[in-house]
Order: structure tokens, then sequence, then C-alpha cells
């Protein structure tokens, strides 16, 4: 299992150093301090925080980590439900490992947008110290706050979104761009990497839904929900009576139903988003598209066509993205780079602290085999 790099500045040891001949070494309240602050900025950098822009008259909901000059811009795409603030903890963990083996001379500087979709790593620069600099979005696919006021978002609109979101950040720019994806985020970003092939340089998909599992007993049960307008409005409308509890009674509600082991913003991202009906509307219609477009097959001749730039990452026991599509792949993909995850984690990885951080040492290693000289 990898390990997080926690900080791009080791923490300050309770003594500093010892001399080669055991004499201990002071330092000044000054050094120290000005140590301490710079640590403590460096770990607010590291923070992801959130935002709210426009894209193409919709408001929009940014998680995002941001530097100046970035060389790689790194669209991160979730999954249904689309909420930014569940891939909190994996964002910030791709940032510190990137960070973490970046130069310390101050050139480290990372943008971080999760848009539901974004992202950035480092290069080596003309001095051969790693300068590490992302660009990372992640935006909530959903109005999560109704502000389009009920209007019910499908499978193609949020592609169209993120192709909007694309070219209004990045139209104008010739800094590469590598998507990260997750679950039916994986089949948007293959349709983004379309309208955008000179721009895309690399395309992660993690635990991915392509195609529908026939053989999952949990898809058939959510399909018939989703299809029947009845069944969705009054399990969204059970759902939100649960919202209208104060915070820490749902959050004590999802902790000890679904969350035992769940970071603190997955089980805020439930509680503050999922629990409002409109949001719960707009998971059930998307999902219900979903089902509408993958019981297609794959575009297996779009992917043969990019299969040097494309990588999966697949869980051992994952119905949305099960092993069956990863044997279809390596048949029908040869070069495309694929991946199984044995460590026990879930589709919902990002749910998690170990999840995330497993994932993210994961995405880095693809990323800086792409960008760093062979």
């Amino acid at each position: 299992m990898l390990l997080l790099t926690r900080s791009p500045v080791a923490p300050i040891s309770r003594f500093l150093c010892k001399s080669i001949n055991n004499n201990s070494v002071r330092v000044s309240k000054s050094t120290s301090g000005a140590m301490a602050a710079e640590r403590s900025r460096s770990i607010e950098q590291s923070r992801a925080s959130l935002r709210l822009c426009n894209v193409s008259s919709f408001t929009t909901e940014l998680l995002e980590l941001r530097s100046e000059n970035p060389l790689l811009h790194v669209v991160v795409i979730p999954g249904n439900p689309g909420v930014a603030l569940f891939y909190k903890e994996f964002v910030e963990a791709m940032y510190e490992r990137l960070g973490g083996r970046a130069s310390v001379t101050g050139r480290k500087r990372v943008l971080c947008y999760i848009l539901v979709f974004s992202g950035r790593a480092h290069f080596r620069n003309e001095e051969g110290d790693f300068a590490s600099q992302i660009n990372s979005f992640i935006f909530g696919a959903f109005s999560l706050q109704n502000w389009e006021k009920g209007r019910l978002f499908s499978l193609q609109d949020q592609i169209d979104h993120k192709v909007s979101f694309i070219n209004q950040e990045f139209g104008d720019t010739e800094v590469p761009l590598y998507l990260v994806s997750h679950s039916i985020g994986s089949y948007i970003s293959l349709e983004v990497f379309r309208r955008f092939p000179e721009k895309v340089k690399y395309c992660i998909g993690l635990y991915p839904f392509l195609s529908l599992n026939k053989k999952s007993s949990k898809q058939i049960i959510i399909g018939k929900i989703a299809g029947s307008g009845i069944l969705s409005k009054l399990l969204s409308l059970v759902l939100a009576m649960f919202g209208i509890l104060p915070m820490w009674a749902s959050s004590f509600l999802v902790r000890t139903s679904m969350g035992k082991s769940w970071s603190t913003s997955a089980i805020e991202a439930v509680c503050s988003y999922l629990l409002q009906y409109h949001v719960m509307r707009n998971v059930f219609h998307m999902a219900m598209t979903e089902f509408q477009k993958l019981a297609e097959a794959p575009d297996w001749m779009f992917m043969r066509g990019k299969q040097e730039k494309i990588a999966f990452l697949f869980g051992s026991d994952d119905h949305w993205g099960p092993l069956s599509m990863f044997e279809e792949i390596s048949k029908e993909v040869s070069d495309v780079s694929l991946s199984i995850e044995n460590e026990g984690h879930t589709h919902g990885f990002c749910c998690t602290k170990a999840g995330s951080e497993w994932v993210a040492g994961h995405v880095v290693s693809l990323i800086e085999h792409q960008i760093l000289p062979q």
C-alpha cells in the first residue's frame, strides 16, 4: 500500500538535530518561527477549497487548489452523484504526493480545481529538480443548491457541461490536459477526450462504469427505481426528510448505517448535499439516462485509436466496473493500460482516507510515467 507524503515540508522533530560530537544545535526563535510559518503555509496550500463559477449559464461548484503558471491541468470528473466534496481527500492526496517530491526552492505551485473535473502534476525543469504544478478542477455535476430551479440533467447534459467548462477554462491555453475520472465519469471523460483529441494528453478511468452489468442485482434494482417516476420521487422525498434533521443527527445516522469508515468530508457530503429532494431527483434521472446509454457496447474503435493515452483501474469486487469488463477491454483494446486494485478498497474509494490515498498514489504514478523522461 502506498504511503502518503503528508507535506512538502517534513514535520519538525522534537530535537531538531545533533552535531557529530553529540552537541545540541540550538535554533533561534526567529528561525524556528519562520520554519513553522513556512510549514503552516505549505499545509494551508494543500487544502482544497470550494467556490462557485458560471459554466454555460449554470452555477457550478468547484473544489480547487490553485497555483500560478501551471505546467499541466488535471481535470477530475466524478461519478454520480457528482458531489465535489466526496473527492476532497483524494485531490489533496494527489497534490501532496506530487508536491512532496518537488523542489523546496519556492517554485512548487499547484493549481487544483475539482469541478467534479480537473488537475496537475510535476515536471523536471531545466535545472533537474521537480516543480510540482497541478491544475486540478472537480466540479459539482449537479445544481446542488437548486440554482436551476428543479431542472433535471441527463448524462448528455453532464457531458456538454464538462466540454463547456474545458472550452471556458482552457480554450486559449496550450498547457496539456490530463483527465482523471471515476465511475460514470470515466464514460464522460472518454466523450470529452473525443471532443478534444489534441488538448487531452492522457485519460485515466477509476473503477469505470462503461457498460451495464446484466449480472448485477444491484444495478437491476437501481435501474427499476431510476426508471420509475413514482419510485424515484418517493425515495427522494424519504431521503429529504432525513435532511430536515439537525446536522449532528443526520451525521450520526449516516456514519452508523453506511459510513463507519468514511472520512469527515464524505459524511458531510451526504448530509449537506444528498439529503435534498432535488439532488436525489437528479441522481436518479441521470442514472436512468446512464442505463439507457450504457446498454450499448463501448466505442471500441475510438479507444483503439487512443489506446496509448488511456488507462483504467478496476476493483477486484466492483459491480459497476466488473472484471468481465477488464477482460473485454484487454481483448478489444490491447494497449490500454489496465490495473486491478486488490487492497480492499471499494468503488466508493473517495469516501475513505485510505482509499483516497491509495488511488491518489496510483494516479500520480501513471501521470509521472507519462511526463517524466524514460
